[in-house]
């Protein structure tokens, strides 16, 4: 190992190690599971607009929107951008409030909790089937992440994949296990500060080795499609971008409504008059971020056509984009070394905070609303924390089962999973808060038919092509939004307590 590998790594090392020494502060504030899970609902507007949106852009924002952008130019990744925009607004806009308030007031820590609790489900079928589904999508999410780490450890270090994708699992399990909630929402901060630096230091000197902002343009303009924002480019020429594929595209936005690792941020807020001041933050952070992203794709195809890089043939290999420029930065001296060791750290910290908030949401479906409410399994204070951090371990273990392929793509794993939230939870969510007249036989329904949907339109129905290959989000949200309606309507309305809370929040 030369002196600018290990320079690399001591970088890491430290910044691991402060992930870790923060989980282990805050293991020490978890007095039970409501701490564990929700941090006491303690979170100031700063913490709370940048963790949920550092665990919201995940590995994607600096592997697969670079990636997906360098391969086929900028009409897909700005289409999906501009929707994650107008949805991260309108998520902050509509939901946040409502929902802190909500669920103080019924005493939900968990979204399955809230959907119990909202309808008053004695059953706990709703509670049953909402925190199945966490466990159905969250395990390939926290996959995602654990791959991410995988791919820059092996490319950065040239060591094998599965080795560097576990030790990367092993690290975000234990501040995770050891801090919950308030150690994923303090560490999500300093990731999204860490996030920010990295995307700017690698603009700056992506632009001065391209040969500047001209030149990346003008090589950007020679390829056809490249920069229009109604077709792709192909390695043929160009393929039109349709009116069709942009509405799909742009329906990622819905996802914002179904995110349980995003709807927690706004239950764990301290104030819920401070999340005006969050809802500008985030909103102005996240597109930003998504804009100088993309851009980092187009810069790359500048550098692999001056020859400093490789040229990429997939997103698979595309998404390491990020990983090549830092490794050419480390070779400007000491400066160049911690800074390219800070956009490496950047990598980890946008899959890391994920990751450990998809743990989090995971482990509570199973250990809280599973156990706890459904199957009535009462436990002491401190068993409870056993069983809360041992969930914790058993999901990523299945998660790091599911990373073993290297190569799979980040982003479509993470759009797989964002289609089975958005399309299950988001309409549930959404007519809880709005509409009074929804029953839990309409929400049960409702997240049944999101989470089936998304599976059959993936691969039965989006395969035939033309008109059906849209973006499974789309239809299985309108299909479940409807469905909640019909399903509410048709079946008894909600008894009257439930209407009066209802009517009082």
């Amino acid at each position: 190992m030369n002196s600018t590998t290990l320079g690399l790594l001591l970088v890491i090392i430290a910044y691991l190690a402060l992930m870790i020494v923060i989980g282990f502060l805050y293991s020490k504030k978890n007095n039970d599971v409501k701490d564990f899970y929700l941090g006491g609902r303690k979170l100031g507007p700063l913490v709370t607009a940048m963790s949920a949106e550092a665990s919201d852009m995940s590995s994607w924002l600096l592997m697969g929107l670079p990636g997906l952008a360098y391969i086929g130019g900028i009409a897909d990744p700005a289409w999906t951008a501009i929707g994650l925009g107008v949805g991260t607004y309108l998520n902050w806009l509509l939901v946040a409030k409502r929902l802190r308030r909500y669920s103080a007031k019924i005493n939900a820590i968990t979204i399955p909790d809230f959907f119990s609790k909202r309808y008053q489900d004695k059953s706990r079928i709703l509670l049953a089937v909402s925190a199945l589904i966490i466990v159905i999508f969250f395990v390939p999410y926290t996959a995602s992440g654990f791959a991410a780490c995988g791919k820059l450890f092996g490319t950065l270090f040239d060591i094998p994949y599965v080795p560097a994708m576990i030790v990367s699992a092993i690290i975000i399990v234990a501040y995770t296990a050891l801090g919950g909630f308030l150690a994923a929402s303090t560490t999500d901060l300093i990731q999204s500060i860490v996030m920010t630096v990295a995307l700017v230091i690698v603009v700056i000197f992506g632009v001065s080795l391209a040969g500047g902002f001209g030149n990346v343009i003008g090589n950007a303009q020679e390829l056809a499609g490249y920069l229009s924002m109604t077709a792709t480019h192909t390695a043929e020429g160009s393929s039109p971008y349709s009116l069709l594929t942009i509405i799909s595209t742009l329906a990622w936005g819905l996802g914002y409504f179904g995110m349980p690792h995003i709807l927690l941020r706004f239950m764990g807020t301290e104030d819920e008059e401070k999340l005006t001041l969050s809802r500008r933050i985030a909103t102005i952070w996240v597109v930003i971020a998504m804009a100088v992203a993309i851009f980092i794709g187009i810069i790359g195809y500048s550098i692999s056509k001056a020859g400093h890089i490789e040229t990429f043939a997939d997103t698979a290999h595309s998404e390491t984009i990020l990983i090549k420029l830092s490794m050419l930065l480390s070779q400007h001296g000491i400066f160049a070394i911690i800074f390219a060791g800070l956009i490496l750290s950047g990598i980890l910290a946008c899959t890391m905070s994920t990751s450990d908030s998809q743990l989090l949401v995971a482990s509570s479906s199973v250990s809280q609303d599973i156990m706890h409410d459904v199957f009535g399994i009462d436990l002491s204070k401190k068993a409870s924390m056993l069983v809360a951090r041992g969930t914790v371990i058993i999901v990523a273990l299945i998660g790091v089962f599911i990373a073993l392929d290297q190569n799979s793509s980040v982003f479509n794993i993470v759009s797989f999973a964002w289609a089975g939230f958005g399309s299950s939870f988001g309409p549930v969510m959404l007519f809880a808060l709005f509409w009074k007249r929804s029953n839990r036989y309409g929400a049960i329904a409702g997240l049944i038919t999101g989470g089936v949907t998304v599976f059959v339109w993936k691969y039965l129905v989006r395969p035939m092509g033309g008109i059906l290959d849209i973006y499974e989000l789309l239809p299985a949200f309108l299909l479940a939004s409807a469905v909640i309606v019909i399903v509410s309507l048709v079946t008894p309305a909600p008894e009257q307590e439930i209407v009066k809370q209802y009517e009082s929040i």
